[in-house]
């Protein structure tokens, strides 16, 4: 993304609408992006805990069953010119001390903790020479100064060695999914998305070629791939327990992080044929659109909590679509930014229940 002065949504903040009987209970936490801090708040928005990061955020944070917060955050060193660089994960215990730490300049965008107490991370590696020729797609003259980076997925164990990787390269046949035309060569193929199944497969996204799909982990092999450009390069995939496949469709454009006039939709499909068996949108598309970033949890009630990152919305609709709870993010980024001043974006949200391990009764009721 060039330099920008990003939007805001409304000069309204906090919980806007809150339907008690129909609202999932508990604790949504988000990083505002640009502010060193991420922030816990009950279904009012009352801030009940907060955690202070040495440094601007790599996208986001969350909480681990154990009730501690897994963190990124972005560093100086290491590649520059890509997009969402973090490069130093942190675990921090409720009390903000550090309680086990990770150092890859390469990382970027998303990392998640694994059932087996492994970590597992994006970062950039250079594609060489034949695997640039494989890279299709893209404005010619685009490439990074160093090349074309390519998206590898890296396991660390507690210790911090490497067990596993999966290597764009290497394991994906990237000539049969070219990037779209409208987009820059820099990298292949801007990966947004890492996360584990519930079955110990991997689920992957990645935005420029608008690709999606679950690897498995012995083979390093696609068990179900899709490529969709009308998704509009989306963001947050996921399994669900029912093995239907959650993501945010941004409805954007190629690389420029702009947006036609077609709004974001949030989609669950079935793998099996690739139907959609739940989607949220608006009627005006353009009343829901994130360009970038933004992201979507299926809570244990059936609804669906939705973070809409571009306005810094966070907002819970039921099956039927109703919106029952709605937040904005009120930090705003107050000094001079390359990207988020004046803004309030969000990358993900996550909701806890009061019972639940990550919450572990800590703070009681969420009302």
């Amino acid at each position: 993304m060039g330099r920008q002065q990003m939007p805001r949504l409304t000069s309204e903040t906090g919980v806007l609408i809150f339907d008690q009987a129909k609202a999932t209970p508990g604790f949504t936490i988000f990083t505002t992006l640009g502010l060193f801090e991420t922030t816990l708040i009950d279904m009012n928005g009352k801030v009940v805990h907060k955690w202070e990061l040495p440094g601007e955020p790599g996208n986001y944070s969350y909480l681990l069953p154990n009730g501690n917060l897994l963190a990124a955050i972005r560093t100086t060193e290491g590649i520059l010119g890509l997009p969402a660089k973090g490069g130093h994960l942190i675990e921090y215990d409720w009390d903000g001390n550090i309680v086990w730490e990770h150092t890859d300049h390469a990382q970027h965008h998303d990392f998640r903790r694994l059932a087996n107490g492994n970590t597992i991370y994006l970062a950039w590696r250079l594609l060489d020479e034949d695997m640039v020729k494989r890279h299709t797609g893209g404005l010619p003259g685009t490439e990074h100064e160093d090349g074309v980076y390519g998206d590898v997925l890296r396991e660390v164990n507690p210790a911090g060695e490497v067990i596993w990787e999966w290597f764009v390269g290497t394991d994906m046949e990237i000539e049969k999914y070219p990037v779209h035309p409208g987009t820059w060569r820099k990298e292949y193929a801007h990966g947004n998305t890492v996360a584990e199944c519930p079955n110990g497969d991997i689920v992957i996204n990645q935005r420029l070629n608008g690709f999606m799909g679950v690897i498995d982990k012995a083979g390093k092999k696609f068990k179900w791939c899709l490529q969709e450009p009308d998704f509009g390069q989306q963001h947050d995939v996921q399994m669900l327990a029912n093995g239907n496949i959650l993501f945010f469709a941004n409805g954007s454009t190629a690389a420029t992080f702009d947006g036609p006039e077609v709004g974001s939709r949030v989609i669950e499909l079935d793998p099996a044929d690739n139907s959609i068996v739940w989607e949220y949108k608006t009627k005006a598309p353009r009343d829901f659109f994130s360009w970038y970033i933004s992201g979507c949890q299926r809570l244990s009630s059936g609804n669906t909590l939705i973070c809409e990152g571009v306005w810094g919305r966070l907002f819970e609709v039921t099956p039927d679509c109703e919106i029952v709870w709605e937040y904005i993010n009120p930090q705003i980024v107050e000094y001079e930014h390359p990207v988020y001043t004046g803004a309030n974006p969000v990358f993900r949200a996550y909701r806890y229940a009061p019972d639940s391990p990550e919450i572990g009764g800590r703070l009681g009721d969420a009302v």
